[in-house]
């Protein structure tokens, strides 16, 4: 009976992307921010990405930024690039957005994590990913955990706790 496979622990930080082949578990913590994961079967490698926002402004330019979703994913499929892999090999699930103040928000406007995950909906089906999973919007934040020996994705939304007035506060 073979040994399960020792898991290399990576955490990403909010505007960092991870590209790495199957003894990895890439763990992030999510609020209205979006992770993009890539798994491709054959070689078991998988990406994550971690932005804070669609697209960076018209007037900036420069390297891509993994802040951004658009320039995160452009990172990401240059890196599989170099194993040879096609975007359209891989599956693509999406998560987070989560609206972190709600009750805050004027009812029909759209949050940032609504426009998060609209836009990794939209960039994943302009390169041919197909998307297999998703786990987006709601209340509160989420906790990721993505290994890539197997491709799985583990989501835990926890809601916000509700606010209570504090002794002595209007």
């Amino acid at each position: 009976m073979a040994a399960d496979p020792i898991l290399i622990d990576v955490n990403l930080q909010p505007g960092e992307l991870f590209v790495g082949v199957a003894n990895y578990r890439i763990r992030t913590l999510l609020g209205s921010c979006v992770s993009i994961t890539l798994w491709h079967p054959p070689t078991r490698a998988g990406a994550m990405s971690h932005f804070l926002l669609p697209e960076r402004g018209a007037a900036s330019a420069g390297e891509l930024d993994g802040r951004y979703g658009s320039e995160a994913l452009q990172l990401i499929l240059r890196l599989l690039a170099q194993w040879g892999i096609a975007p359209q090999q891989c599956q693509g699930k999406i998560f987070g957005g989560g609206n972190m103040f709600p009750g805050q928000t004027a009812a029909g406007a759209m949050t940032v994590g609504q426009r998060n995950g609209d836009a990794a909906r939209a960039l994943l089906r302009a390169h041919g990913i197909p998307i297999v999973s998703e786990s987006l919007f709601g209340e509160g934040h989420r906790q990721i955990v993505f290994d890539t020996s197997c491709g799985d994705v583990w989501s835990l939304q926890v809601k916000p706790a509700p606010q209570q007035a504090q002794e002595g506060w209007p």
